[in-house]
Order: C-alpha cells, then structure tokens, then sequence
C-alpha cells in the first residue's frame, strides 16, 4: 500500500493506493466523521460487480446507503443530469449526516464532484475510482465539471474531496481500451515531470497491458505524487503552476466537443492533443527532434492515436476558442522544451496552431 498526502490545510486528505484494500475503506470512512448515510453515484456495470460488496463493506462499519445510477456516458456530465441527481439527494437527505461516494470513473468522479460542491454549498465527498484514468488524474486534485454543447468542463468549481481510495484490483475489469485511455494521462505526466517515469513506461509496455498489479501501483503511486505536489502549490490554478496538467487538453478537449463527444474517449482526444502540442512545441523551436520522436511513439507503443480521423479540422478550430485557457483574445498553450520541462507559452498565432492541427490529419512525424 502506498499513501500520498494532498497537503492544502485544512482541505488536506490522503490519496491511498494498494490491491486487496477495499476491505480497509469502511474504517478509513469511520475515522474521517464525515457523515453516516452515503449517497452512492456509480453506474449499472458497477453497481451490478461491486455494490453488494461495497454494501457490505460499508453497512458493517455502520453506514446506510443509497445508490444512484447514471449512463457510463461523457453526455451524463450535463446540468440535466446533475439536477437529476441533486433532485434524488434532496429526497434522500432528510433527517441524515449525508456525504456522496463518487464511486466509478471520470466521468462520475466529475458529476459527483459538482453536485458535492453546489448541494447545501457544499457537503463532504470522496472518490472511489475505478479506472486507471480516474485513478492517476481525475479524482484527485478537486475539478469537478460538466460539460455544455459548446465545449468540456465549461461549468464547474474547486473543490476537494475528503479521500481518494485507488483499489488496483478494480483494474481488473476494464479492457485494453479503458487502459489505454488511462495511460494517456499517464503519458502526461511522464513528459511534463517526469524522465525516470518516462523511461518505465518504454520499458514496462508489457506488464502495463497485462495490468500486472506491481507496475500498475508503481505508475498509480507516481503520478498522484507528482499531482499532489502540483495541487499543493497552486491548488486553483490561479499562479500557473498547476496550468501544465493541461498538456494536451486544451486541442484534445476541443477533438471531443468538434466529434460531439463520440469520435473520440478522453484518453484517445489527449493522446492527439499531445501530438499536436509536441509538433506545436518544434516549430516555435522549443523541442528537438529526438525527444519529440520518443514522445509520439511511446503514444503509438500504448495503442493510442497520433492521426485525427473522423472529425473537420474547422471543428476543432472553433471548439478551441472554448477552451477554458482562453483569456479575451489571448490563448494560452501547454508545450514541452524536452521530457520533463514543461512550458507555458501565450498568444500562438493562429496559423500556427492550424497547420499543427492539420498535420495531425496526415500523421506527420514532427514538424521541420
């Protein structure tokens, strides 16, 4: 087991990591005073493998439990939805010390996040993810979000859960596709912070597609290290520290909303948005050829895609103006001087950033 602290005062709460350590979630949950009556947002696939477990698990330690369904779907992380659900909480919560389990991937993790953060002001959560992305990424830090038709995340605020609880052996039930959709995060961090994680993950390809437990602890266990250090020095983004997680978001999340959230899964859209980074990052001369090769085919070696297929280059272009990272007429990019050396670069012209994102179209190595 491994346990990384996200130090923020009094919003500080302990990421824990480890197989066969479900069984320890009712007494973590106990010790933390943060209600007795979990309202539990998951899915059907999970409730239907796991609920009885969890059940168990928790209604021995004490608590009482209600859960609530919603589609496994990027579209469940609407204002539609999250009003469903603060509806059924409301129902729920009477005469009761409630607090909200998201229990599944980003997608929930997000959805349970937001209504955490906007029911009552804000009532205490965790985070039981349940995918490799969710474990690595996104329920750790505090964005919660939904999405509006013009663009990913566009409604949403700060706010911390009380524990993140990554059980490995949840890992066991997502195919190829799920991993690789985790490994893209996972590929950012390595490139942004990271030169010894990198070279892991060229090395340990294998064991990582076999999702053998010990690798799999060790990539989970280093990029909720390297984000707690980031969240702890600037938690709500507001110094520009914390702006280098976007590294590839900012085309990918554009490549979600322009294939209308399905052309494209999460990992698939960053794994492009990276690939047009990393060529973005050669031809303003930040990056050498060597490193920018190393980084297009670690995505190739994880199955991920280095060529947008399906979906209009003037799609993405208009869909990136919505970016969040937008301020005015002002863009702001996340690019890469070399593995483990981020930089933050604003105002990139835009012809520049079109002739990276149709270079993406034909696959290209790098630009120059």
């Amino acid at each position: 087991m491994h346990k990384v602290r996200v130090n923020l005062g009094k919003r500080s709460y302990q990421i824990v990591i480890g197989g066969g350590i479900f069984y320890q979630l009712g007494a973590y949950l106990k010790k933390l005073d943060i209600g007795t009556d979990a309202f539990i947002i998951t899915n059907a696939f999970l409730k239907n493998k796991y609920g009885a477990k969890l059940l168990q698990v928790l209604s021995g330690n004490g608590f009482n439990c209600h859960f609530k369904l919603v589609a496994d779907s990027e579209k469940t992380k609407s204002i539609e939805t999250a009003s469903l659900v603060i509806k059924e909480l409301a129902k729920f919560d009477q005469k009761k010390k409630v607090f909200i389990i998201a229990f599944g991937g980003g997608v929930v993790g997000d959805l349970a996040g937001f209504v955490a953060s906007v029911y009552k002001r804000g009532i205490n959560y965790v985070q039981i993810p349940t995918t490799l992305l969710a474990q690595v990424d996104s329920a750790i830090g505090g964005k919660t979000a939904v999405d509006l038709d013009l663009g990913k995340n566009l409604v949403g605020a700060f706010y911390q859960p009380r524990l993140v609880f990554s059980e490995i052996n949840f890992l066991k039930s997502l195919d190829i596709m799920q991993v690789r959709c985790g490994m893209a995060e996972v590929i950012k961090y390595a490139v942004i912070k990271d030169q010894k994680l990198f070279s892991f993950l060229e090395n340990k390809y294998q064991k990582v597609v076999q999702r053998n437990p010990a690798t799999l602890e060790t990539i989970i266990h280093a990029c909720s290290r390297i984000k707690a250090g980031i969240v702890y020095r600037d938690e709500k983004e507001t110094l520009g520290l914390r702006s280098i997680l976007n590294f590839g978001h900012t085309i990918g999340h554009a490549i979600e909303a322009a294939g209308g959230y399905k052309s494209y899964n999460h990992g698939q859209a960053v794994s492009l948005g990276m690939i047009v980074a990393v060529d973005l990052s050669k031809r303003l001369g930040l990056i050498d050829t060597q490193s920018a090769l190393r980084i297009r085919n670690l995505i190739k070696l994880y199955g991920l895609p280095i060529k947008i297929k399906g979906v209009s280059a003037a799609k993405i272009i208009r869909a990136h103006y919505h970016d969040k990272k937008f301020s005015g007429k002002e863009n702001k990019f996340v690019l890469i001087g070399g593995i483990g050396k981020p930089r933050i670069v604003r105002n990139i012209k835009l012809d520049l950033i079109k002739e990276a994102i149709c270079g993406a179209f034909f696959a290209l190595p790098v630009s120059g």
